[in-house]
């Protein structure tokens, strides 16, 4: 037995289990605390409508808290905005248990996603930091093993607490998780940043960085394709509770299962792309997938006009569409970033915001077209399809060169 060897694979074990839970920890903070939302109206004696604006906030916080952390990590290095982002995760967090009425928790929810959301953006910059092209998208895609298991557990996890304790445990549960990730962070994870790469951290110079990367065809096509992708992922995240429920009459308990049976088929698919990555290209997988969601989204129009096949008509389809997303997310952010191993945070922060941006409007359009029906969740999902297929086919550029550092 080689032992360098075994060591080695322990270490790159251990390294991706530590990535992928730093980019659990902000989600973690979404889906942990759904199933609260009517105790919190009800415990905080205020309205359903104003317990619900603590996840749009918590959505503008992830979204502006990336474009930060960026330049700051290709200036100081990783380790120190993740340093800052968890301490200020965790006393968000500790204060949204504590906190006396709505109002500051929706400011607390704001502050605890600006702080979770340096996982995100770091986590995806030291993969760029220590793989590149197919490797890259093999350890994407190994993250994406654990990352997957966030959607099945957190919100079973949430109602165990809820149900036991109540709402406030349950931030009490996230700050300790983001305890844990700070010590784990501190004694495991070595600092990835090239001290050749270091960028100064002057406005001017963060703006043409950013300029860069909006005007690198290929980041921007890419970009774009996960981020539509994420977008529909998003309008099915907001409609299907209410399909299931409120159109089918089903208990809420199916959701849980349906929502955890498609992460597990996201999970498997993205494994298989590790597998795919020897044989076959990141683009034709890429391509491949998203044809496939294509067809799937057209199967989910036809059974959602017609109604044919009932609930199974919907849940079928959908199966497939949320697991080509195994594929699809792995690829679309290696390939964005592989060109940049200069400034891997700005162009990690950047791809999260574009992501983010369109994924969160998404939920609101899906809002906004409410009628009863499953028609507004599968609509968005096929016209998000579609408008990725098109920016793949026609914004990506097959044969570009590499980005300047």
């Amino acid at each position: 037995m080689n032992t360098t060897v075994d060591r080695a694979r322990l270490r790159h074990a251990e390294l991706v289990v530590i990535l992928a839970v730093l980019s659990l920890i902000a989600p973690l903070a979404i889906d942990m605390y759904l199933p609260a939302l009517p105790f919190i109206a009800h415990g905080l004696a205020t309205s359903d409508a104003k317990a619900q604006l603590t996840l749009p906030t918590y959505f503008a916080g992830f979204a502006i808290g990336q474009a930060f952390y960026g330049p700051i990590s290709d200036r100081f290095g990783r380790k120190v905005p993740l340093y800052f982002g968890l301490t200020l995760y965790i006393l968000a967090s500790l204060g949204c248990a504590l906190a006396p009425n709505v109002e500051t928790l929706i400011a607390l929810r704001f502050l605890q996603s600006a702080g979770g959301c340096a996982g995100t953006v770091v986590a995806r910059a030291m993969v760029r930091d220590l793989f590149t092209g197919a490797d890259a998208i093999r350890v994407f895609s190994r993250v994406l093993l654990v990352f997957g298991l966030g959607p099945i557990l957190a919100p079973m996890i949430g109602s165990g607490v809820l149900a036991l304790f109540g709402w406030r445990e349950i931030f009490m549960l996230l700050t300790a998780i983001g305890a844990l990730a700070l010590v784990l962070i501190f004694i495991r994870l070595p600092e990835t940043r090239d001290p050749a790469y270091v960028r100064p951290l002057r406005l001017g110079s963060i703006l043409v960085g950013y300029w860069r990367l909006f005007t690198h065809r290929n980041f921007v096509g890419y970009s774009l394709t996960g981020g539509t992708m994420m977008a529909g992922t998003f309008a099915y995240i907001a409609g299907l509770p209410f399909v299931i429920v409120n159109i089918f009459g089903l208990p809420s308990a199916y959701f849980s299962w349906v929502f955890g049976g498609n992460a597990l088929g996201f999970i498997l698919a993205s494994q298989v792309n590790v597998r795919l990555q020897r044989r076959i290209s990141p683009e034709r997988v890429l391509l491949g997938a998203l044809l496939l969601q294509m067809v799937a989204a057209t199967v989910l129009v036809i059974d959602g006009l017609t109604q044919w096949g009932g609930l199974f008509g919907i849940l079928v389809p959908l199966f497939f569409w949320i697991a080509t997303m195994g594929f699809v997310i792995p690829n679309t952010t290696a390939l964005a970033m592989n060109p940049f191993g200069a400034n891997a945070g700005a162009a990690s922060a950047l791809l999260g915001v574009l992501q983010f941006v369109l994924a969160a409007g998404s939920s609101g359009l899906v809002a906004l077209a409410a009628d009863g029906t499953a028609r507004p969740m599968i609509g968005f999902m096929a016209l998000f399809s579609l408008v990725a297929l098109l920016i793949n086919r026609f914004v990506v550029r097959r044969e570009a060169g590499p980005a300047k550092p």
